[in-house]
């Protein structure tokens, strides 16, 4: 007998079998216990969710020769027949290669005669979004006053292109991606039938693989048991994906926490030497963070009771701004690959990225002096960030990952400046009053990019002898959660100024126009202005008026200096 695939073998043959969709077997089983039989079934999701075969599980329950049944036998005539696809009184229809009005009058005309074998005749349209306007409405005036005999299935993965006068004449189900769990037992239970020895990561790797479809883990299954030569490993099947293994991820994670660039850079190595995707590096990075960040603020989310232990230490560990903030740097480092010098580069930049964005860590950029390198050691964090009245750092207490989240309510003591005897100042570029122009003083003093934006999004409140107080809005408050951003704000107005100058930030609700705000209100009058330019433009006028041109006004840039 020839080789039969997995997918095809491992169909399930009932209800009770089928895995992942207990909703739907919840509503069919009672319609069928009850005798509530509807006329005409939708089931709509991606791919390999369970659509087919629920239709033709559906159609055994309903012809039987037990009688209608949430539980066929499988054994009778009808039953095997529907399962190998020789059952007259069943016909699957794909509207893909048969979509146009006379496939379907054909179809209706066989409906209306009564069933030769079958107490129902039962069609089964895939993919009927496919189907043309006219097939459609064809269609309708069967599914008003169908046949009693006439029962209709149509299963789509588009459902937003089936009329809406189709979809009020149907139940629609729709099935849901398979969870990962499910998947791994599934395959798991598979391969024992099947007295195929596998390594459980690898069939989470085939799980991930699949991206929620029971029919593509099968069928990658087959393929890594081909691969392995008769075996599932985890190494085989992560070659055989070109996906990066999980430890790789972990390993990621250990050396951000310990704030270990040698042990970041290795990971890097160690994945060029096996041709590894830095892009799904970083995709599946970027998922890791997710994930922990979801233990930080709820951990019922995570199903995976191994998953969600081996994950509560980083959630632990970590700040919740800076899993923010890294999962900000993972997926743009994966936007940005492409204009990278090579992958290699563009990788390792996001991974140098992480490491010198961390705020509460001991020797990172962020923390470290503004000497040469030689000059000294870098000193603790704790001694360069400002203080910042309203913005809470977030405490790690390892018992519940819960506690780890953002308390504004409790504020913490602003951190003491370092001691050291300060810097000589140059001459000042402005004095130090409380009616300076904030607006101007931000883009004379030659703030950098991330200060500039934290300056340009604060509000002036109150100079106190050289303690400038400054508010920031909720929505920006992540600008502060490094402490960087601030001690480079602070040094930048100290240059400025030519004498020592303090930072106090508050989060909360600004009252007047900050810098962006007045920055943005330029920016759409020069923008308004150009647009009213060229339209009032002869030959823009010209081009529009005889040649049926249009005018994009996104595309219009106005021809200006830097805003104020």
């Amino acid at each position: 007998m020839s080789y039969q695939v997995l997918a095809r073998k491992w169909r399930p043959k009932s209800f009770e079998t089928l895995v992942g969709q207990e909703h739907v077997v919840r509503a069919l089983t009672h319609a069928l216990q009850t005798g509530r039989l509807h006329h005409a079934y939708l089931f709509t999701g991606t791919r390999g969710v369970g659509k087919t075969t629920i239709s033709r599980i559906l159609a055994k329950s309903l012809n039987c020769e037990s009688g209608i049944t949430a539980t066929p036998c499988g054994v009778c005539a009808a039953c095997t027949e529907i399962d190998s696809g020789r059952f007259v009184d069943y016909v699957e229809m794909d509207a893909a290669s048969n979509r146009g009005v006379d496939d379907m009058a054909s179809l209706l005309e066989k409906a209306a005669y009564a069933p030769a074998r079958g107490r129902f005749k039962v069609y089964m349209i895939d993919e009927v979004h496919m189907l043309t306007g006219h097939a459609f409405n064809a269609m309708l005036k069967t599914l008003e006053e169908p046949p009693e005999h006439m029962k209709f299935i149509l299963a789509t993965t588009d459902p937003q292109k089936i009329p809406v006068t189709v979809l009020s004449r149907c139940l629609q189900f729709n099935l849901k991606q398979m969870p990962l769990t499910h998947i791994v037992d599934h395959l798991g239970q598979v391969l024992g039938k099947e007295g195929v020895s596998f390594e459980p990561g690898a069939l989470r790797h085939i799980a991930k693989g699949a991206s929620g479809s029971m029919r593509d883990a099968l069928s990658l299954l087959d393929q890594a048991i081909a691969h392995g030569a008769g075996k599932v490993e985890e190494e085989g099947v992560r070659d055989m994906l070109g996906t990066v293994g999980e430890d790789h991820l972990y390993e990621l994670l250990d050396a951000l926490q310990a704030q270990d660039i040698g042990a970041l850079i290795a990971v890097a190595d160690a994945m060029e030497a096996r041709s590894l995707s830095f892009e799904s590096a970083l995709q599946e990075f970027a998922t890791l963070l997710h994930r922990v960040a979801l233990v930080q603020f709820a951990p019922q989310a995570i199903s995976d009771t191994f998953e969600r232990e081996r994950l509560t230490p980083y959630a632990a560990a970590f700040a919740p701004e800076f899993l923010q903030l890294a999962y900000q740097i993972a997926i743009h480092g994966r936007e940005e690959l492409a204009l990278a010098p090579d992958e290699y580069t563009g990788f390792t930049m996001s991974l140098l990225r992480l490491h010198a964005f961390r705020p509460d860590a001991p020797g990172a950029v962020a923390a470290a002096p503004r000497a040469t390198p030689a000059a000294a050691p870098a000193r603790p964090a704790q001694t360069a960030a400002p203080a910042v009245a309203a913005q809470p750092a977030p405490v790690a207490k390892p018992a519940t990952p819960a506690s780890t989240a953002y308390v504004p309510e409790e504020p913490r003591p602003a951190p003491v400046l370092n001691e050291a005897p300060p810097p000589a100042f140059a001459a000042p570029a402005a004095p130090l009053t409380a009616d300076m122009d904030w607006h101007a003083m931000i883009l004379a003093a030659g703030l950098g990019a991330m200060t500039r934006e934290l300056a340009q999004n604060c509000e002036l409140l109150d100079l106190q002898g050289t303690v400038l107080k400054l508010r920031l809005p909720p929505s920006h408050k992540h600008l502060v959660a490094m402490s960087s951003n601030v001690t480079k704000l602070q040094e930048a107005l100290s240059t400025y100024f030519g004498q020592p100058v303090r930072v106090n930030i508050e989060v909360g609700d600004v009252a007047s126009q900050t810098p962006a705000q007045r920055n943005e209100e330029v920016r759409q009058t020069r923008q308004a202005d150009a647009v009213a330019a060229m339209q009032s433009d002869p030959f823009v006028q010209e081009l529009i008026e005889r040649g049926g041109a249009t005018l994009v006004e996104s595309s219009v840039k106005p021809l200006s200096g830097e805003m104020q």
